[in-house]
């Protein structure tokens, strides 16, 4: 599975899946510990579902901490008027272009502007 398809939608019912599937494996691991050869098989793939689903777990607690702190320093007034799902949407991509340090994008010149560029030449 690629990294961002694993860490895009909601990361902590990914992260419960994976540990359920690791538990599963380790009591798999556990009816088979006399066969040497897929005992160890089982318990490397109990670690490595574990691995994931903890640090699925971890990631979706550290974005939503995140979360949290950008909404707190958005103004009160600004967060009441994006009361409609659109408007929450626009926000939190400004949010999402300044975090990431990517440019603003630069306006479309008015007519006006365009006519006085024309004038100026």
């Amino acid at each position: 599975m690629a990294l961002q398809r694993m860490l895009s939608g909601d990361p902590s019912k990914s992260s419960k899946l994976y540990i359920a599937i690791g538990l599963l494996s380790l009591a798999k691991a556990i009816v088979v510990y006399k066969d040497r050869n897929r005992f160890r098989r089982e318990l490397i793939d109990a670690a490595l579902f574990l691995g994931v689903g903890i640090t699925l777990r971890k990631y979706s607690q550290l974005k939503a901490e995140k979360r949290e702190e950008i909404e707190s320093q958005v103004p009160d007034w600004l967060a009441s008027a994006a009361q409609p799902e659109a408007a929450r949407q626009g926000v939190r991509s400004v949010a999402k272009r300044k975090l990431a340090g990517e440019p603003e994008p630069e306006p479309e010149p008015t007519f006006r502007d365009r006519a006085r560029d024309a004038v100026s030449r």
